[in-house]
């Protein structure tokens, strides 16, 4: 777990008089030391001390920059189970961008001392107050009067909530940018009345365990833990430390950056202080980031960058600083393979939306059905490893990129689909529906969860973030139960055409308690799903590329010289009849690097390509991909070995490059022209004749539509994409080449490019596409190359290369140790573990099939199983559930609660055989 993150008036002025006289700085205790800096940024001093604060000793660090101007000041708190040490690259960074900046260690965290309070208004929240005593009576800090500093605060998670709370309680405070932070901390634990057990257990554990916590809070936390439930005074102690409850003197600018991926503090707790502070007429902007407590990319330098500007703004009063649009949210859109990282695109609005902007109503069906409570509450369901993310990757950024990760029981849930979408449907905020439930106890706690299904159950559901939201319902076992309405999580989500939404309500998850005593629930939905659109936000477009604009024409230009230099050409000599119906045959093909008698960009290269194949060339940076296109296309000459196309030897103006068609590094048009024309005069350049060019078939191919008579200056990214691929299928060439097709397309254009790819293939001629898309590559093409350092590494369909799912993969927060290794390889069901990349790869032994109930459904083979699987009346009319199914489910779930009892540090799990993984795997994991 990392829960170590970083992040004109109002109120009375609670601390102020009893602060002035309670700091006091050790004697002997401040130190000043100066950090270099580089180039000609201004170097930092730093001077520590410990502050005694009358109820502990704050251990803190100043920066500032030489100088005798006066300057704004900023706080800068730290995440819980952190220090003052881990903010100083940023405190540094600020002080160069001309802020006095004090840093310090809570009470309980590293050398300060007192008691964990939970931001106690009398403990931490006044120790914050004092600190901003100490900074009105430092001669750089800038003053708005006596006593009174011109001041910012910021900082993540725990630090967060301080920048809140003390912009509540001092009314010194001038702006704020809080991130990653609750703003109901007893909402946050005991969300609709469920203890969120794991995470108040690793609250607990990252403080140093209880005795280091306030006494009442060690005996709340004890109570509620034994109990398994909340009570009024446990949210009533948590609630008055908590924002809200001085949510209305909060009125001074504030930038509000959430996590996607957080199930501690998700979504809705920034959008209850948006709103809240927003009605004090305070401004206020939001910012979803991609990551959170839960792991993914936290967006540091983007973060950081954007606190920077807002407090440019409303501290240093530059009217000119850009603070960015009301509302932002990052989208996921694809892996970069060279490292691994998702790819990340910022959508925004002129206004923050809320959670419930918009609503598409989305009818489900399903039959009313009984959900058995387990004694114990287990096995329990698991939708997140909560804690277990936070070294960057994460569960929660795994569902972004559409990899479904989790587990429900069957007899344990029930489940509500949807029809097929007929239209593509962005999910921005929470969605909500209407639900009985009756109950044969008093006290019922399920959890809801809506899944993204795609078509053909070839794919895990994906659970967006893997968020759940628990309800506890009281008085269900009485007067037939009860009607309630669900809030399901907030997200930013992606469900494409085709695919199903799905409502699953668990009695149980790994992350909650339930109730310990079994019982039954029967539950039906009574209205349909109401999902928030938002559409007035929307995905930047990317940037166009430079060719664009200064290589209007170059495709004009380029066609004339094949034209002019196709009319010298000499004899290609005989083809080779053994291969005059191979669309490719490619042999011993060698290059070698400019200038370098034994460096070679491609080295020993052969494979084979079929008519109907759509083949994706693959491999990290410096794999040589792009040199074997060019020599495939004629425009470089190889080393050795030779190049074959129906037969035909490749060589610069062979006239079987007639049969190719490419889009290699985009294509130029003219911006006035429409598309059509852009293409007509692109045919007419080449002096082909004029029917044979097959316009009309390309275009239909392309799907541009009534697009095609505008100019391409009104076209978007994915458009002028789109009309590139149609001039590369102009003449409908047998063999079509497409070198990166997707760049900067957003995910539904990409998909677009993909219908457009299968589409072309599907007549019998063939493409080869090098993409970095890995996921799309894995749903386009029928067949893969993969190249490593110029040689081939494998070659083969596409189901082969990814092999079988009976490896599951286990990312690791933290490496282990070879006697662990070897306790994993020693567990039931398991053949064998080895370290990997980031993890283990870890074989599940072969299913026994003797002894199988009948009566078990089965679910695909891995943790990231299907959420829902069929109940046993699906079973006879369902060919694709086979007995081997549930045994390795079963065993996968049996998998992760040995690694977690083994105190494995799990940062994810999932099946060894999406493309990814392959692909890495054959590469050694060296991607960049």
């Amino acid at each position: 777990m990392d829960l170590r993150l970083t992040g004109p008036r109002a109120g009375p002025r609670r601390w102020a008089a009893a602060a002035a006289a309670a700091v006091v700085v050790l004697a002997g205790a401040g130190t000043w030391t100066a950090t270099a800096a580089s180039d000609d940024a201004p170097s930092v001093q730093r001077r520590d001390a410990v502050m005694d604060t009358g109820g502990a000793r704050i251990d803190t660090s100043y920066f500032t920059t030489p100088g005798s101007e006066r300057r704004p000041a900023v706080l800068l708190a730290h995440g819980f189970g952190a220090s003052k040490d881990d903010l100083r690259a940023q405190a540094e960074g600020l002080a160069r961008d001309g802020y006095a900046v004090l840093t310090w260690s809570a009470r309980g965290f590293g050398r300060s001392t007192g008691k964990i309070g939970l931001n106690d208004p009398k403990g931490e929240v006044a120790d914050a107050s004092k600190l901003i005593d100490w900074l009105a009576k430092r001669p750089e800090v800038q003053l708005d009067k006596k006593g009174d500093p011109r001041v910012g605060v910021t900082g993540a998670s725990y630090g967060g909530a301080v920048s809140l709370l003390a912009a509540g309680y001092d009314d010194r405070v001038d702006a704020i940018a809080p991130q990653i932070t609750y703003w109901n901390l007893a909402d946050a634990l005991f969300p609709q009345g469920v203890y969120k057990k794991l995470w108040a257990g690793l609250f607990i554990n990252t403080g140093g365990g209880c005795d280091r916590f306030e006494p009442q809070l060690c005996r709340m936390y004890e109570r509620v833990a034994e109990a398994g439930k909340p009570d009024a005074a446990a949210r009533a102690l948590l609630e008055e430390r908590s924002p809200i409850a001085v949510g209305k003197r909060i009125k001074v600018p504030t930038l509000l950056m959430q996590g996607q991926t957080d199930s501690l503090f998700p979504l809705g707790q920034s959008d209850a202080a948006a709103k809240a502070i927003r009605a004090n007429g305070a401004p206020v902007d939001v910012d979803w980031i991609a990551g959170g407590h839960d792991g993914g990319d936290r967006e540091t330098g983007r973060v950081e960058a954007r606190v920077d500007s807002w407090f440019d703004r409303y501290l240093k009063d530059d009217k000119t600083a850009d603070t960015g649009p009301a509302f932002r949210v990052t989208r996921t859109g694809g892996i970069d393979s060279t490292d691994g990282a998702a790819r990340l695109r910022g959508a925004s609005g002129d206004t923050y939306p809320g959670l419930a902007n918009d609503p598409r109503r989305v009818p489900l069906t399903g039959r009313e059905q009984r959900v058995d409570n387990p004694a114990g509450a287990s096995p329990p369901a698991i939708s997140n490893l909560p804690g277990l993310g936070g070294g960057g990757g994460g569960l929660g950024q795994l569902s972004s990129l559409g990899v479904g990760l989790s587990l429900d029981f069957p007899g344990q849930f029930a489940r509500f689909d949807s029809a097929p979408l007929r239209d593509d449907l962005r999910v921005t905020g929470s969605p909500t529906v209407t639900v009985h439930v009756a109950s044969d106890s008093d006290d019922a706690v399920l959890f809801g969860k809506v899944y993204d299904v795609a078509p053909g159950g070839g794919s895990q559901p994906v659970l967006p973030s893997q968020l759940v939201s628990p309800i506890r319902v009281v008085g269900s076992g009485a007067d037939g139960g009860k009607d309630v309405t669900l809030t399901l999580p907030a997200v930013d989500h992606d469900v494409q055409k085709g695919h199903r939404l799905r409502l699953v309500l668990s009695s149980t998850d790994l992350g909650y308690a339930s109730p310990a005593h079994p019982a039954t629930y029967t539950v039906s939905v009574k209205s349909p799903l109401s999902v928030p659109t938002a559409p007035a936000v929307r995905t930047a477009a990317a940037p166009l590329p430079a060719w664009v604009w200064w290589l209007p024409l170059a495709g004009v230009l380029a066609a004339l010289a094949l034209l002019l230099t196709g009319r010298r050409r000499a004899s290609a000599g005989a083809p080779d009849p053994a291969f005059a119906d191979v669309p490719l045959q490619i042999t011993d093909l060698s290059k070698k690097y400019a200038k370098s008698a034994d460096r070679y960009a491609v080295r020993d290269l052969s494979f084979r390509v079929e008519k109907g194949q759509v083949l994706g060339l693959l491999g990290p940076n410096g794999a040589g991909k792009t040199t074997t296109l060019r020599m495939l296309m004629g425009l470089i000459r190889p080393d050795g070995g030779e190049i074959r196309v129906f037969g035909h030897a490749i060589r610069p103006g062979a006239p079987v490059l007639s049969r190719v068609g490419a889009f290699v590094e985009g294509a130029g048009f003219l911006p006035h022209l429409s598309g059509r024309e852009n293409l007509e005069l692109y045919w007419a350049a080449t002096g082909r004749p004029a029917e044979d060019a097959h316009l009309d078939e390309a275009l239909e191919i392309a799907g541009l539509g009534d697009a095609l008579a505008r100019a391409v200056r009104t076209y978007s990214q994915g458009m002028r994409q789109r009309l590139a691929i149609a001039q590369a299928m102009l003449g409908l060439p047998d063999l079509l080449i497409l070198d990166e097709p997707t760049n900067g397309l957003d995910p539904p254009q990409i998909r677009e490019m993909r219908e457009v790819m299968i589409r072309y293939a599907a007549a019998g001629r063939t493409v080869i596409v090098s993409s970095h898309l890995l996921a799309e590559v894995e749903q386009t093409c029928t067949h893969l190359v993969v190249m490593d350092r110029g040689r081939l590494v494998q070659a083969g369909p596409v189901a082969d290369i990814i092999g079988s799912g009976d490896t599951l993969l286990v990312g690791l927060a933290a490496d282990i140790s070879d006697a662990l290794v070897e306790k994993v390889a020693a567990l039931p069901d398991v053949e064998s573990a080895a370290r990997a990349d980031g993890g283990l790869l870890v074989r599940l032994a072969a299913p026994a099939h003797a002894g199988v109930p009948a009566t078990v459904p089965a679910v695909p083979a891995a943790v990231a199983t299907e959420s829902a699987p069929a109940g046993p009346e699906d079973l006879a009319s369902s060919p694709a559930l086979m007995p081997p199914a549930p045994d390795r489910a079963t065993a996968a779930a049996r998998l992760l609660a040995e690694l977690v009892r083994l105190d494995v540090p799990v940062a994810s799990l999932g099946p060894h055989r999406r493309l990814e993984d392959a692909f890495l795997t054959l590469i050694g994991g060296e991607a960049g």
